[in-house]
């Protein structure tokens, strides 16, 4: 790696984290589901002025606690409510992370090692994109990574006086992941420790008073929203959230069932490039001549790693940032595989070549074909049998005509950085992982408004335009939270308000709109209550007229 003077490593990850994490953070709407559904909580929140209770269409909500939502509201009370305030939480978040790998890689390793784990983070496809949205799982990544990092300091300093403070941090950082997305932060510590003590043949590696201590210092943390909201509303509201985390575990979510695999599917190609260099740091010969505690971590690391992929996997509901945590597991063995290949004790293999110019080329071969396809809607319309994604594309959107060069750009990037990686080992490694954020940095403010456009720029459009009118707004025959947060939806004042079949068919007392899609329209084409407005993108606006009695 280029020498830099030590002191200003740190400036220099924040300066490049600014950058790359904070420019275009507004450019595109948030997304349905959750980047909307968290944003609306933290705006619910200003909005109803209970910063205790989480709620969504101001009702309580059960799926997360609050810290999230809190640190989404201290942004919108700076930037005002949208999209910049909603993702800048993550965007600090990701600063914060690039220094914590630096600093940890350093103790564990040195510089070197510090700086190329950040640089794998920062440089991998998915674990870079998820600083610029807003939804809980960087911060929540955070906040387990550092308790399973104390964790094990607390173990490797068993029975010395260094280990109470660990413990205290692994404690501290575990309750502020429960306060951020629920039990499964202390799950995911509890069995990672839980296996790597196994693995130990369950010989002592924990005092009780350090036992002991993590615990109380996880739940007085925790305890600062959950034994607030015991004290004041019961047992009611915690049955509630505990009946949804095991439904979440049991049951798919809707349209969210997918196979076995999918997280190791999700995690190789979402991760790259790093994911593929981490699949050499599986094998023990990357940490050979390496200190003790390097080679400790690693157990840990890989120990979190299967916790993850396997809990996750057998979880019904699966989306792409469930397996979020083991981007931590996967980088850091990628830098031990980048760090040995540096220093010449690991040789560039042909299949690592090969796996990064496929991924690489149809990475970059989908964002160039992408605008020629939006170029192109018109003659590719007729050959969609999806009714809903072939009206998607009938929605009026510019292409300049250039954009094409983004992706073939990066194409060629991919093919150079191969092409010099046995004459230029260190500028192949930073070129590898600066590739795939430029193509970000270009990708976001050109191309992802016009995908978005296609997606839902019409309903986003009507929702917004209906801000501050005296009016029921309600999505029917999908799910969708985009109404909440884009009308800037009030507290209700009518109950029934919350029935769709009053809204329908009541005796409504003010004027009430509904959007559905093209696909569910014919289930309300003949309500006579009902007048179809105008159909855009898929979408279909329809409104009743106000029954006075």
């Amino acid at each position: 790696m280029p020498q830099i003077p030590s002191r200003f490593i740190p400036l220099l990850i924040i300066l490049v984290g600014a950058l790359f994490y904070f420019p275009f953070l507004g450019r595109v709407h948030l997304f349905d589901w959750d980047e909307i559904n968290f944003a609306e909580s933290a705006r619910e929140m200003m909005v109803t002025g209970n910063y205790t209770r989480v709620q969504i269409n101001f009702q309580p909500f059960w799926e997360k606690p609050p810290l999230f939502f809190w640190l989404q509201v201290l942004a919108m009370k700076a930037f005002g409510i949208g999209e910049f305030a909603a993702r800048f939480p993550n965007a600090v978040v990701g600063i914060a992370t690039l220094l914590v790998l630096y600093s940890i890689g350093k103790k564990l390793v040195d510089e070197r090692f510090g700086l190329l784990w950040a640089l794998a983070y920062f440089g991998s496809l998915t674990p870079h994109l998820y600083f610029k949205t807003g939804i809980i799982d960087p911060t929540f990544n955070l906040f387990i990574f550092l308790s399973v990092w104390f964790m094990a300091r607390t173990v490797s300093a068993y029975g010395t006086s260094k280990a109470i403070g660990q413990a205290v941090l692994s404690g501290l950082f575990v309750g502020l992941a429960v306060l951020t997305k629920g039990p499964v932060g202390g799950l995911l510590l509890g069995l990672t420790f839980l296996i790597y003590w196994a693995l130990q043949r369950f010989r002592p590696i924990l005092s009780f008073w350090n036992g002991l201590t993590f615990f109380a210092c996880a739940l007085a943390v925790a305890s600062v929203w959950f034994g607030l909201e015991l004290i004041k509303n019961g047992w009611w509201f915690f049955e509630e959230f505990i009946r949804y985390q095991i439904r979440l575990f049991s049951t798919p979510d809707a349209g969210h069932q997918q196979p076995f695999y999918y997280h190791f599917v999700v995690v190789l190609l979402g991760c790259f490039p790093m994911s593929l260099l981490a699949i050499r740091g599986f094998f023990s010969s990357s940490t050979e001549g390496q200190a003790e505690a390097t080679v400790f971590f690693r157990r840990w690391m890989v120990i979190l790693f299967w916790v993850v992929m396997i809990l996750f996997s057998i979880v019904k509901t699966k989306i792409v940032h469930y397996s979020s945590m083991a981007w931590f597991p996967v980088s850091y063995l990628a830098a031990t595989v980048l760090y040995s290949y540096l220093k010449g004790q690991l040789s560039w293999n042909r299949w690592l070549t090969v796996g990064i110019a496929v991924i690489g080329g149809v990475l970059g071969l989908l964002i160039a074909v992408l605008p020629l396809v939006g170029m192109n809607a018109a003659e590719l319309i007729p050959h969609i049998k999806d009714r809903f994604a072939a009206a998607n594309l009938t929605a009026p959107v510019e292409w300049a005509g250039w954009e094409w060069i983004i992706g073939t750009a990066y194409g060629l990037a991919i093919a150079a950085i191969l092409w010099f990686r046995r004459t230029q080992p260190i500028r192949t490694v930073v070129g590898l992982f600066l590739a795939t954020p430029l193509l970000l940095w270009f990708v976001l403010p050109t191309i992802a408004p016009k995908i978005e456009r296609y997606t839902q720029g019409a309903v986003i459009d009507f929702y917004e335009a209906k801000q501050g009118q005296d009016v029921y707004i309600e999505p029917i025959g999908y799910k969708s939270y985009a109404h909440l947060f884009y009308f800037r939806k009030q507290p209700p004042t009518n109950p029934n308000s919350y029935r769709e079949d009053w809204l329908m068919n009541g005796p409504v007392d003010k004027p009430t709109f509904f959007v559905t899609r093209n696909i569910n329209i014919d289930q309300y084409r003949y309500n006579p209550n009902l007048e179809i407005i105008r159909e855009e993108a898929g979408f279909v606006f329809l409104r009743r007229k106000p029954v006075f009695k």
